[in-house]
């Protein structure tokens, strides 16, 4: 008869522990994070035969968790694709130097959009109203990059001179810079190449000083307007204010601003010249 009257007892004590630790595994999954995700624990162990390697999987709460934020860096480190977000010149720089400019093209609007702001990044492009979000030294640190891989042919700069020397007039600067291919008719007629096979992307003799980077225009100038117009280039135009007051200083053909001559001059006509 004790036997029997403990036994319940126990029953009684075991169902009251039982209910208690469901209790507190209920109460945990409540105040556990709700956002977990898998994590791969993976373990060793060695026999006097074989090496045997298990994996399980584990819940862990994503918002305690050192060992993906490494692992994330690495990932960062190793990849040979930046983040869309990423800053970074360094992938520019590569494919500068070896000559890759088609990839160096990619990657300059790539940075473009990166620097130019969230929106940017989210829309995929830039709009002409961004371009002053972007920071002058960056804006620099791209063009130096393109004109000391490219003997100064090559970069934001040379085109912002070469449009310059146009008058600033957008026709006369892709006919220039060689955007635009002169057309087989008896007309002097001309026309935007086709993107991206009849661009150049290599550096020889012929190919037109300013051609890279490429900056779409088929929708409008403004976007390119607003880059060779941005502060980071200010200081060009400075300096050839000063070299065109040096020409006139030094130009026989020169004087007070006009021609030495008297007798009229001809009108000039506009023609192309890919001679650089």
């Amino acid at each position: 008869m004790a036997t029997n009257s403990v036994n319940p007892l126990r029953h009684h004590h075991h169902s009251q522990q039982h209910h208690h630790h469901h209790r507190l595994r209920r109460r945990h999954s409540l105040d556990s994070p709700s956002s977990l995700f898998l994590k791969p624990t993976t373990t060793q162990s060695l026999s006097s035969h074989s090496l045997s390697t298990t994996t399980t999987f584990s819940l862990s709460p994503t918002t305690s968790s050192s060992s993906s934020s490494s692992s994330s860096a690495t990932d960062a480190a190793t990849s040979t694709t930046p983040f869309p977000s990423s800053t970074s010149l360094d992938l520019l720089e590569r494919h500068l130097a070896a000559k890759n400019f088609r990839q160096a093209d990619e990657e300059t609007r790539r940075l473009l959009i990166a620097l130019a702001g969230d929106a940017a990044i989210k829309r995929g492009y830039v709009f002409f109203s961004e371009v002053q979000f972007i920071a002058a030294a960056d804006l620099k640190a791209i063009d130096e990059l393109w004109r000391g891989h490219s003997d100064d042919r090559f970069g934001y700069s040379i085109q912002k001179r070469l449009w310059d020397k146009a008058r600033r007039d957008f026709t006369k600067f892709f006919i220039k810079v060689g955007w635009m291919k002169k057309l087989d008719t008896e007309v002097e007629q001309y026309n935007y190449r086709s993107f991206p096979t009849e661009f150049m992307w290599e550096l020889k003799e012929d190919t037109p000083e300013g051609h890279l980077p490429l900056t779409n225009a088929l929708r409008g100038t403004q976007l390119l307007n607003c880059i060779l117009t941005h502060p980071a280039f200010a200081d060009m135009e400075d300096e050839e204010e000063e070299e065109e007051e040096a020409q006139k200083q030094t130009d026989p053909a020169i004087k007070n601003g006009g021609y030495a001559s008297s007798k009229p001059q001809p009108k000039k006509v506009f023609k192309t010249d890919y001679s650089f």
